[in-house]
């Protein structure tokens, strides 16, 4: 089987996006025989716990206040081509995403990685909440189908806080430096946003090549 691991970070946007061009392709292709995986990379690896105002990590990220509206115009405008719901004007904070992408590797246990990574990609780009918030968290893991108190132990706890920055690390190793990026059986990549038709493409070229090797 063809792994794909999609190294993402749920408060980027483009991440979003690629996460529903890609999805689409797989909706195309219901017998993709592709596995699925999402690996944490961490935009702002250096942000506080409490993480900071959006509006001045934009500004300081773009280089002040005009290039950080123009730079979300486009993305703003390349959501909704896409049919994404964005309220980019509800985030007020830019948070840390540690506790998020633990969540994502237990979700990734529990056998519902994908739901966990929507949810919080909807919780953030759609209802502009606070994805760092072990309570909203919480919530995530019990709509997914976690238990919740368990997840509430964990999050109150350091598991997998070493283990998901050394997996951050190991990406930035290989050579990443933006995401979403796609592994695919550990060693091709894909870059960025890629669109629905370059997809299906691509997995139409992978299900051949299976074809006359099996």
């Amino acid at each position: 089987m063809t792994t794909i691991q999609i190294i993402s970070d749920p408060i980027c946007p483009w991440c979003y996006i690629g996460k529903t061009r890609f999805e689409r392709a797989l909706a195309a292709r219901p017998e993709h025989g592709l596995e699925i995986s999402w690996k944490p990379f961490q935009l702002n690896p250096d942000m506080p716990p409490e993480g900071m105002d959006r509006r001045a990590y934009l500004e300081r990220k773009f280089g002040g206040k005009d290039a950080a509206v123009q730079v979300y115009s486009d993305i703003q405008k390349a959501a909704e081509d896409d049919g994404l719901k964005v309220a980019l004007d509800k985030i007020t904070r830019t948070p840390n995403t540690i506790n998020a992408h633990r969540l994502i590797h237990w979700a990734g246990i529990e056998g519902v990685q994908n739901e966990a990574v929507a949810a919080l990609f909807i919780a953030n780009f759609e209802d502009g909440k606070d994805i760092s918030d072990p309570a909203l968290l919480a919530d995530i893991a019990e709509t997914v189908g976690m238990d919740r108190a368990a997840t509430e132990r964990l999050l109150a706890s350091d598991a997998e806080i070493a283990e998901t920055r050394a997996e951050d690390e190991k990406a930035r190793e290989m050579g990443v430096s933006g995401v979403p990026t796609f592994l695919i059986d550990g060693q091709y990549v894909v870059t960025g946003a890629r669109d629905t038709a370059f997809w299906v493409d691509l997995i139409d070229e992978i299900n051949q090549i299976k074809d006359t090797t099996e």
